[in-house]
Formats: structure tokens, C-alpha cells, sequence
């Protein structure tokens, strides 16, 4: 890999030595802290007095080297072993010859149990304030999970009674297990880690996160901070099965559902096939019964419809309903002929007015109606002249006649 050279002399490349004096003038600056820390490694040199630690960040991939003298190791933390926590007075070194840092420290405390606790106490408050416990935000775990993620320990006690217990359940459970370490310096990273894999699986439904017993100390890594950031920041449901039930780490607080033991943890993330049989067994039986008296009130109703009166005999109605009908169109069959009487004499009695006034009947009595070519009706001598034709009409026929002269008296010409 290659780069451009510098374009000016400001540009201008610096010496590694420079950097190096730079950086350790800066680290200088400094002074004397107080570093908290966990020991990862103690060497002791044979015949010195110098002793090398390696301290370690709990919560993240990182240590430094400290460099203290034999008696300040004894006076302040006696006994000393690796995994122990504890917090150096140092001033930090920098090596500008071989580019590294250390811390050289005067005065060594060995971190108590209590003084453990008190921080786990106020880390609790705060996680408490930021909302990381909050019930409201905890998710539900799916009844039949199609595969369960578990982060435990390496042939450990806790993956046996969380395999055995949750297939005894049910035997077709599906597991991915991440083994890491459950103590020590590398825990936490490691934790962390497996938490981010199974979480970007989509078909890991449930994450259980398993230890066995242990100290006070064994289960720090547990209520590391960064461990519970990453545990509430999980997409999927997360089960805390730490320790035993008196034991309760800070994780336990931010996962979704606390289980007191890993073998409670099988109990929660699966159900039980026999009992899920039994709940079936029980739902048929409830459902037999329901059906069973719902078909007995049915039947019962319908006897009690079936005796009454108007279905023990169906006809009675029919019967009694028939007579009314046959009354009724009796009564209907008289008015009518009354009706149709009436109308026929007055029908007659019409009929002879009509007669007696129609012009028929005048003339069936001899008259004779006289009529013009032009069809006007002769009503006077004068209304015709000597040889007119005239067309008279009597009763049964018509016929034309001559006009001949005036008529002397009633002759016709």
C-alpha cells in the first residue's frame, strides 16, 4: 500500500521518534489515577521485588500491563489471585522505544465484597432510572418456540438440565447453543458476543442464557453493564436462568422473564407435551359435555313444542279453520246471488223504459219516419216539393217514394 508524498513542507512526514516523544509527553500529562480493573495474570519474578499484572476491562476486550513493587502487592491486596478485582493508584508510562503502555503503580486495593456490592447496588439504581427494568417493555414468550438459542457454558450442568429438561417436555425442541465462558476476564465479551449471533438468527425465537451456582464473584460478569445494555437492546426474548433462585444478578432484572434455575428455564421457554395432552384431554371432555346438554335442552324443547295440543292433533286446526272458510264463502255465495238478482231485475226494468221509449216501438205502432236524400228528417209538408224522393222507414223495413203533390189531409203521395 502506497501514498501520495507530501504536497508542501508543512505536509512534511514526522520521524516515528517524534510521534512516539509526543504521545508520551501527552500520556505524561497525566499524573497520578485511580484504575479499577480486574487481574487477568500476576507474575512474580523470581529474586526481584518487581511484579507484573495484567489488569483487565470486565466489559470490554482490554488490559494493561501494571508494573508495582512485591510490597505494595502484600500490603494492599494479600493473597492475591488471578480473576480478583481490584483498583490501582498508577501513573501511566508510555515506552517510546517499543511503543507500549503500562501503568506503575504505588498502592494496590483489593476491591471487597461489600464495597462489590454497594457499585452492583448503585448500577442497579441506574439502570432502574434509565428504564432498563421496566415491566412494561418485556415481551412475551412464544408458546412453541421452532428453535431456542442457549448461551451457557461449555459441558456444563446448566446446558444438561436445560437440553434434558426441555426435550423431556418436548422431544422435538430444536436448540443452538453458543458455549462460552460463564466467569473470569473473557466472559463478558464473550457473552455479548453470542448474544448479537443468536439475536441476528430469525429462526432462534428464544434466547436462555444459563450458569450454574457460584459465588458472589463467579457471578459478576452477570451484572456487568455492558452485558445488560446488550440483553436490552436484544430483538428477541431473552429467559436469565443465573445461579440458583437466591441468586440474582443484574441481568435477571433486565431479561424478559427471570427463571430461578436453568432447569426452570426448560419449564418456561417449552411446554410440557403430557400437559398439553391432559389440557386437550380435558377441553374434549368439557366440550363432549357442553354438546351432550346442549343436545338434551334441545330435545327436551321439542317434546314439550311436540305435546302440546296443536301437534298432538294438526288437524283440529285444519278443521276447525275449514268450517270458517266454508262459512264464509256460503255468505260470500249469497250476497253475491243477491247481488247479481237485484242487478238483473233493475237490468229489466231498464230494458222495458227503453223499449217503450225507443222509436222502434212508435213505429211497430204504424208510424213512419220520412226522410230527405240528404238524410234530414221531413217534419213538414213544406220541408219538401212535388217529385223529391223521400225514403220512408217503417217497423220492419225502408222504402223510396215520390213526391206527387201537397197531401190533402194525412194521404200519402
Amino acid at each position: 500500500m502506497t501514498t501520495d508524498a507530501p504536497s508542501s513542507t508543512s505536509d512534511s512526514p514526522w520521524p516515528v521518534r517524534v510521534v512516539s516523544q509526543k504521545i508520551g509527553a501527552w500520556i505524561g500529562k497525566l499524573g497520578w489515577i485511580w484504575v479499577d480493573g480486574q487481574v487477568a495474570q500476576i507474575t512474580r519474578r523470581p529474586g526481584t521485588n518487581t511484579v507484573f499484572l495484567t489488569l483487565r476491562d470486565p466489559s470490554a476486550d482490554l488490559s494493561l500491563t501494571v508494573t508495582t513493587n512485591r510490597d505494595v502487592v502484600d500490603l494492599g491486596a494479600p493473597g492475591l489471585t488471578d480473576g480478583a478485582r481490584i483498583v490501582v493508584h498508577a501513573r501511566p508510562e508510555f515506552y517510546a522505544a517499543r511503543g507500549s503502555l503500562s501503568l506503575r503503580a504505588d498502592e494496590i486495593r483489593q476491591v471487597g465484597l461489600g464495597e462489590l456490592l454497594a457499585r452492583l447496588e448503585q448500577l442497579k439504581k441506574l439502570l432502574a432510572a434509565e428504564g432498563l427494568f421496566d415491566r412494561a417493555r418485556k415481551r412475551r414468550l412464544p408458546f412453541l418456540p421452532s428453535k431456542v438459542g442457549l448461551i451457557t457454558g461449555r459441558a456444563s450442568a446448566a446446558e444438561r438440565d436445560v437440553l434434558t429438561n426441555a426435550r423431556r417436555r418436548w422431544p422435538t425442541v430444536d436448540f443452538r447453543v453458543i458455549n462460552v465462558a460463564v466467569q473470569g476476564t473473557s466472559a463478558v465479551p464473550q457473552i455479548i458476543d453470542a448474544l448479537a449471533v443468536l439475536d441476528r438468527d430469525e429462526t432462534v425465537e428464544v434466547i436462555v442464557l444459563a450458569r450454574g451456582g457460584g459465588s458472589t464473584e463467579d457471578l459478576l460478569p452477570f451484572s456487568d453493564e455492558a452485558l445488560c445494555r446488550a440483553v436490552f437492546a436484544c430483538r428477541t426474548p431473552v429467559v436469565s436462568a443465573v445461579g440458583h433462585e437466591t441468586d440474582v444478578p443484574l441481568v435477571d432484572f433486565v431479561a424478559d422473564v427471570r427463571a430461578s434455575t436453568p432447569t426452570d428455564a426448560a419449564k418456561r421457554v417449552v411446554p410440557d407435551l403430557a400437559d398439553e395432552f391432559r389440557l386437550i384431554g380435558q377441553a374434549k371432555q368439557r366440550l363432549d359435555r357442553a354438546m351432550s346438554g346442549l343436545l338434551d335442552r334441545e330435545q327436551h324443547r321439542l317434546d314439550a313444542i311436540r305435546s302440546r295440543p296443536v301437534f298432538a292433533r294438526p288437524l283440529t286446526m285444519v278443521e276447525h279453520r275449514a268450517s270458517d272458510v266454508t262459512q264464509l264463502r256460503d255468505r260470500a255465495t249469497r250476497s253475491l246471488s243477491h247481488r247479481l238478482d237485484r242487478a238483473s231485475t233493475e237490468l229489466e226494468h231498464t230494458l222495458a223504459r227503453l223499449r217503450t221509449l225507443s222509436p222502434l216501438a212508435t213505429l211497430e205502432r204504424g208510424y213512419a219516419i220520412v226522410q230527405r236524400p240528404d238524410g234530414a228528417v221531413v217534419r213538414a209538408a213544406a220541408d219538401v216539393t212535388p217529385g223529391d224522393e223521400v225514403r220512408v222507414r217503417v217497423a220492419s223495413s225502408s222504402f223510396t217514394a215520390t213526391v206527387s203533390g201537397p197531401a190533402s189531409g194525412n194521404s200519402e203521395g
